[in-house]
Order: C-alpha cells, then structure tokens, then sequence
C-alpha cells in the first residue's frame, strides 16, 4: 500500500531529492520572510516551522496532498460520527466530550452532559466538606488507578497545572509492580483517600490488581463493606461490577466505546484532575481543546496548526528519511508530554497494514521520544548534535510558565532557543579548526568539534502554561495523529498489537506457579520461569 495519489507521491520523491542537499540557512537566505511566512498560529499556541528543510515548491506539494487526501473533510467525518474506527466499526468522538459538533450527537451530547453534571456535583460536594471519608474526615488526597489513557493523561495535567493550593493531591499508580502502590500509600491516611478505578471492563490487570490492594490497605484501617463506597469512585461500563465492590451507582461514571482510552482523559476517566484542580479547571482545559477543535475545522490547510504538523511529519518520515521524533518541553511543568505522546501516536500509528489488510510500502509512525528542558542537554543531546541518527524535534516553549525566579527563566528560555540555533546551524568545519587551533588540537582531533546542524525541527510557543493552552496542545497533538493516518492510509483507533501480549501474559501466569504441563513456550522461556520460580517459592 502506497503513498496516494501517485502522482503527488513521485512529485514529492523528486523534490525530496533535490532538497535533501540544501540547507536551511539558505532557505532563510533565499526568503527574507520565511519565519513569518512558515508558522501559524492557534488557541494560544504558535508553531514556527521555518527551521524545516522545506521549500516553497515541497510545500505547496505537501499541501495539495493535503486537499488531494481531502483533510479537511476527514476531521469534518471524524466530529460528525463517521465510522472511522473500521476495525471495530465505531466512530472515534472524543472531541464531543468537549463539546465539539454536540448538536449532531443527540443522545450521545445528552449522555456526556449528563455525566458532566454528574461529575461537576460530586467533586463540588468533595471540596465543599459535604462528602467525608467513612469516619467523618475530610477527604484530602485522591490516588487514580488506571493504566495507559487512564493514566498518562490525569498524570500529565495534574503535574502541569497543579499548585501548593490545590483541593486535593493527587498520585497516580498504574504499573502492577507492587511497588508503585506501595510507595503512593506509604505516606497516605485511608480515612482521608479517595481512590479512583479506571477500567472500562471492570477487568483491567493492572488496575484490578491494585484496586483489590487498595481495598485491602483501607480494610486494615477498618473501611469495610458499605463504608468503601465512600472512599471509591469507579470510571467503567460494569456499573454491577463495580457495585460488588460495594461502590454505589452514584459513584459510578461511564464511559463509551466511542472513545479511545489514549483520547478519554476528556471524559469521566479525567475525574481525577478535577478532584485535585477543582472544577473550573476541568471546564477550562476543555474549552481550550475546543477552541484547538474549531480551528482545524474553519481553518485553511496552510493555517491549520494540527494538519501543518502532520504534513510535516509525513515530508519527514516519507520523504527525507528521518525515522525517531523528540519532543523538547522547556518547562518541568511539561515533563510527562513526551510520555503521554508516545502512547497517543505510537500505539495511534504503529500499524503496518491499511485498513484493508494491504501491507504498507512505507513506514508508518516514527518512534517519538524526549524529556523537559535542559536535563536532556546532559543526556542525549550529544547524539541529536553529532550522531548519526536522522531525527525531527518538536521545541516546546512556554513563553509564561510561572512565576519562579526570573533569572533561571530566562536562562531556561536561553536554552531552549540556543538548541533551536544550534540544530540549525551547527559548526562549520572551519569555526572547528579555528576552535581546535585555540585548543592546541591538530586538524584531525579538530574534526570532533564539528558539527552539522541542519536537523529539522519545529519551535512550538504556548502562550502560557495554562488549562487552555494544555487543552489546546493536547488536541493539536490529536488532530496531527487523525491527520497522518489518513495521509498514510491507517486505523489509528484501535490496537490490535497490544491484545497479544495480554493473551501470552494468562498462560505465562500458569506457567510460573509451576503448572508447565499445558504450556507451549520456547526453551529460553521456560529457563526464565523456572528461575523466577526458583527465586520466589511459595
């Protein structure tokens, strides 16, 4: 399956070709405007692509294949309810639980303001002292069970936007090590945690798992039968499941099958942020994700902030060869950005067929990678600068982040704009021997001091670090990943390639209490079990 329309496809390829020697500081030369001319911007947000080696004429190619492929028409299927989860024949309407497009939904718009209502109430009723814990003390942390979108997202919005005046603290414990859970409660009172399951199955391992520890830790503190109802809250579709965990349907908030786990931190499985943040915060990261939805609807290709990113990485990854993205959030407050963006465009597009079943001629996602701000610079920056490895970059920078100590600001700010710099101009051989001359090196040793520069990357300003832009960056990140897929012709709403794991993983459990007869598995497995056995007798 190839890139289509082939003529677009073989147009790209020869442009590729002729651009792959240029740089792109004569790009810039040949194009006094071209920072002004490569960059749009939305919802607080402004994506400045000048730093691409990108030309006129592969842009303008990029973008009728934008028009070819019809992009703005695919976003208009995917916030009006078409079928383009086709594997499992859903629609994908995460956008709806913002409120985008809600008068096409009916029941379901009905459904999500119920919900919200609903939740709105609750985390009220928690911060106004209404509802305690069991033994009548105020309820002052709240722990989110869950694992992957029931995880990544709460976690990363929690830790940008939380302050030393939050309602509640919030933990997240989604790895079934029991170390994770252990950790979190240590330092916990269960008179005064509130913990929240996330598993729309009622089913989920890991969560499932943990949530029966935590049952139990509060047990020990003599929260039992109706009593855990108080200290619980379940986000599932098995309302009756959750019941036999004495958690009452009131505390019971759905979630559809029309929404993707790495798309849901939106919906009810979200509670968690407006637990910790209150209630307005919640409102206002999705009015920020809104605001992102209805510029890509409204808005020209060339303009249109989320389908420019995706453009860029189909020239990227299709066409110059470049196979890993990193995503540089100069601000602590961003930290777990790469984390959450690794779930939502790898597990998205890591696919190799279409939809089909046709094999695919081309890659599909690139692994994407990163870390915040400057403790990258003393790890893995020394590959992006003289390694081999072709790369892109996203430079995210919060031009407010906070009001900390102005000077370490600005020197964050100084960094961040130093490396965009630095990964486009590089050093030239001749400023290496002229630095090696001042350091006694001969012209060989003077060689390691070059440096290429020339990598491709984009600059991303957010006005501010706060719930709107967040809400805004998030969905632009959405919409890149919906908009690649369609170029690249994939499913990006399901995720076949996790379920195997998760099969292999029940037998695996027979297997290391010892009940081998029935197991089917290589002999370096089978080596590997009898020594953890041997390491953990009953």
């Amino acid at each position: 399956m190839a890139i289509e329309p082939a003529a677009l496809h073989e147009a790209l390829l020869e442009t590729s070709a002729a651009t792959s020697g240029e740089r792109v500081e004569t790009l810039f030369q040949a194009l006094p405007d071209r920072a002004e001319r490569y960059r749009c911007n939305a919802a607080g947000l402004t994506l400045d692509f000048s730093k691409h080696l990108l030309d006129d004429d592969g842009w303008q190619l990029l973008l009728e294949l934008a028009g070819s492929r019809d992009l703005p028409e695919a976003f208009r299927d995917l916030i009006h309810g078409a079928m383009v989860n086709t594997s499992e024949r859903r629609p994908a309407l995460h956008t709806l639980l913002r409120g985008t497009a809600g008068s096409h939904h009916g029941d379901k718009t009905a459904a999500v303001t119920d919900t919200l209502s609903r939740m709105a109430a609750l985390v009220t009723a928690i911060h106004d002292g209404v509802i305690k814990g069991a033994n009548g003390s105020p309820l002052t942390d709240v722990v989110n069970l869950g694992i992957g979108g029931s995880d990544l997202g709460p976690r990363l919005i929690y830790d940008a936007l939380s302050a030393h005046d939050a309602p509640l603290r919030a933990h997240f414990v989604a790895n079934i090590d029991p170390e994770d859970l252990d950790r979190t409660l240590e330092a916990l009172n269960p008179h005064s945690t509130l913990f929240v399951i996330c598993s729309k199955s009622f089913t989920t391992e890991e969560t499932l798992t943990n949530a029966a520890r935590a049952r139990a830790w509060l047990g020990r503190a003599g929260i039992i039968g109706d009593a855990l109802g108080q200290h619980m809250i379940a986000v599932t579709t098995q309302v009756q499941r959750a019941g036999e965990w004495n958690i009452p349907p009131e505390r019971c908030f759905p979630t559809w099958d029309w929404v993707g786990g790495r798309y849901s931190l939106w919906s009810a499985l979200g509670i968690s942020i407006a637990l910790a943040l209150g209630w307005p915060v919640f409102e206002s990261l999705l009015a920020g994700a809104r605001q992102m939805d209805t510029h890509t609807e409204h808005s020209a290709p060339g303009e249109n902030l989320p389908m420019v990113m995706a453009l860029l990485e189909l020239w990227q990854t299709q066409y110059l060869g470049t196979d890993t993205h990193v995503v540089l959030p100069y601000a602590q407050k961003l930290r777990h950005l790469p984390d959450f963006l690794q779930q939502l465009t790898m597990e998205s597009n890591g696919k190799r067929v279409s939809p089909e079943g046709e094999p695919l001629s081309h890659h599909s996602a690139p692994v994407l990678w990163g870390s915040a701000g400057t403790i990258g610079q003393h790890s893995y920056y020394q590959l992006l600068h003289q390694g081999t490895r072709a790369f892109t970059a996203d430079i995210v920078l919060p031009l407010k982040a906070g009001d900390g100590d102005m000077s370490a600001r600005r020197a964050l700010a100084a960094h961040a704009l130093a490396q965009s710099r630095a990964l486009l101009v590089g050093r030239s051989a001749e400023n290496a021997r002229q630095l090696g001359a001042a350091c006694g090196f001969d012209d060989a040793t003077s060689r390691q001091l070059e440096l290429l520069g020339n990598h491709s990357h984009s600059l991303i300003l957010m006005d501010n670090v706060s719930p709107q832009t967040l809400g805004a960056l998030i969905a632009a990140y959405e919409h890149k990943t919906y908009f690649l897929a369609v170029l690249l012709d994939l499913n990006p709403f399901d995720q076949w390639g996790v379920e195997l794991g998760k099969e292999i993983a029940t037998h695996m459990q027979q297997l290391l209490k010892g009940e081998e007869a029935e197991a089917n598995v290589d002999n370096a497995t089978m080596a590997a079990a009898k020594a953890w056995r041997a390491a953990n007798p009953d």
